[in-house]
């Protein structure tokens, strides 16, 4: 495949990617309602804890694990923010 193939590539997997982030994003603003209701607090570290050792369990390369959690570390922070700025809207 030439550079443009591979560039194609990533671009179409850049908007599943953009899909997917939405909808992960879209299940977040969910919990938030629920534990809004619950009066529970947005950060759960035991969560997240777990979300990232589980991510680790099914990674097959080639990202390495430690890269794997940076990048699933912004992705849940910025379901957090998104779960306090829904929760501010309802307050």
């Amino acid at each position: 495949m030439s550079i443009e193939d591979w560039r194609r590539k990533i671009d179409e997997i850049d908007s599943k990617l953009v899909e997917l982030f939405n909808e992960r994003s879209k299940c977040a603003i969910e919990i938030g309602k629920i534990k809004h209701d619950l009066r529970l607090r947005v950060y759960d570290p035991q969560r997240e804890r777990e979300i990232l050792q589980r991510i680790k369990g099914v990674n097959h390369g080639p990202l390495d694990d430690e890269g794997l959690q940076r990048l699933f570390e912004r992705v849940i922070d910025e379901c957090r923010r998104i779960e306090r700025l829904e929760r501010e809207k309802k307050d």
